[in-house]
């Protein structure tokens, strides 16, 4: 078995260069091992206009070939009305999906710098007439490249084989750009490309492999192809601290959304997989608001789709697990507060411990609150540890933070904790790192709760 056997989302290479002469002798059969190896999709990106054409013909050839069109900053000096007119005609094509790449290279200087920022801003203002989004391009370039993409209004695009700073990420971020990261990744001298690829929010992340060129571990030094893309996602996984499977998944539905390629099930999920855990959506009520949640943002966590159209009955539940003993935890969180649902958690949960799997609730700490009752002892026997979101230090903070439907909330979550430990082996609190939560302060309350401090930091959810 393969790496790639082993995968068990499709990956997809969002920039590679199928067109260049290093595939000459055997393009076929890169592209047939791309797809036996089960990419979703490759995204073969124009650089000059020879290269467009020969894009644009490939994604006419295969199904799950894309092409995107654009000249690269070093060809800027050959830019012309006419080759603006061509790229404007080849993006009408319906398997165009991205205009690039294009941007700025002030490393090697192959046109001459102010050509570059005219050819960038004239790609960017075609990016904004076909409603496509803008592959681009920067070496060495951070300040120019950032002040261009800013004056132009563009929100939809990628900075492909990313190589600037952390503040430049999350600069492009804000503008709403994906990060992209290629084989360097996985190099041992690439510290500051691994510190950031820690960091990048999972809706921002992509994955590409710029073949012919930037071949990971182990493959540096030779001919770059879409199939190595695996090693380069498996290096992402681990400085993440999730599976590969999370990485595929994540970054195949980022690509997906960017590009407008593929199917995206409508189907929200109600028990899916990170790393080795299973998590259960079985609401998405809450009586919280809180300004931090994921769920006023987005319908996914870590490539699943979340936001239930209905809530699932207690047989679809224990359906949708299989058998928990495969998971190291089966964990009720989802979108919602799963304690709403206190006996079908107890039902389930029941279940889930005769079939051999450990049970983990969490919850914002209000299941007293909302069911008029204290619900711990029923929890007793059923639920090996739970998870309660703190979330503050203090009631003032709580309140401006999480917005709760109860006025006692904060109380009520100081009481549930203390008292979970009656009645569940294991708790903990946790708390997001946010402007205004003072850190030490929770501390403090939760060791004199008796409890352990979990902190989670800002988007880093799943």
């Amino acid at each position: 078995m393969t790496e790639n056997d082993e995968i068990k989302v499709a990956l997809i290479d969002t920039h590679c260069h199928l067109d260049m002469p290093q595939f000459d002798d055997d393009r076929q059969e890169v592209i047939r091992r791309a797809e036996k190896a089960g990419f979703a999709a490759l995204i073969t990106v124009g650089s000059d206009l020879q290269g467009t054409l020969k894009a644009l013909k490939l994604s006419q050839q295969y199904d799950f070939i894309y092409a995107s069109v654009g000249i690269h900053p070093h060809d800027a000096k050959d830019f012309s009305e006419q080759i603006y007119e061509d790229l404007k005609e080849m993006a009408k094509n319906n398997k165009v999906v991205a205009i690039g790449e294009t941007g700025l290279d002030y490393h090697y200087d192959h046109s001459p710098r102010d050509v570059q920022r005219e050819v960038f801003r004239r790609q960017l203002a075609l990016a904004r007439e076909t409603n496509l989004p803008v592959i681009v391009h920067s070496r060495e370039a951070n300040e120019d490249t950032m002040a261009i993409l800013s004056e132009s209004g563009i929100s939809s695009g990628v900075l492909h084989c990313f190589s600037g700073d952390t503040q430049m990420a999350e600069e492009a971020m804000s503008m709403g750009f994906s990060i992209s990261i290629a084989g360097p990744v996985t190099f041992k001298k690439s510290l500051r490309l691994r510190e950031i690829v820690s960091i990048i929010p999972d809706d921002y992340l992509l994955i590409e492999t710029d073949a012919p060129y930037l071949s990971p571990e182990p493959y540096r030094g030779k001919r770059n192809e879409p199939c190595y893309m695996t090693h380069t996602a498996k290096h992402i996984s681990e400085l993440r601290g999730i599976s590969l499977d999370d990485i595929a998944r994540i970054t195949t539905l980022n690509a997906k959304r960017l590009f407008g390629i593929g199917f995206i099930s409508e189907e929200a999920a109600i028990a899916y997989q990170i790393r080795d855990i299973l998590y259960l959506n079985i609401t998405n009520r809450c009586t919280n608001a809180c300004s931090f949640c994921v769920k006023f943002r987005s319908d996914f966590v870590k490539g699943h789709r979340l936001r239930l159209g209905h809530e699932p009955t207690e047989d679809d539940i224990i359906r949708a697990i299989g058998d928990p003993s495969r998971y190291s935890e089966v964990v009720f969180c989802g979108y919602g507060e799963p304690l709403q649902r206190i006996d079908t958690v107890k039902h389930v949960a029941k279940w889930i411990k005769e079939h051999n799997g450990r049970v983990r609730v969490n919850t914002n700490g209000h299941a007293n609150l909302i069911h008029k009752r204290d619900v711990l002892p029923e929890l007793k026997g059923l639920i090996d540890s739970v998870s309660v979101s703190l979330d503050a230090q203090d009631e003032a903070t709580y309140n401006t933070l999480c917005k709760p439907v109860y006025k006692d909330a904060f109380r009520e979550v100081i009481r549930f904790i203390r008292e979970a430990k009656e009645h569940i082996p294991d708790v903990q609190a946790t708390v997001v790192d946010l402007e205004g939560v003072d850190l030490d302060k929770c501390r403090e309350l939760t060791e004199g709760l008796g409890v352990k401090l979990r902190i989670r930091k800002l988007d880093a959810v799943g």
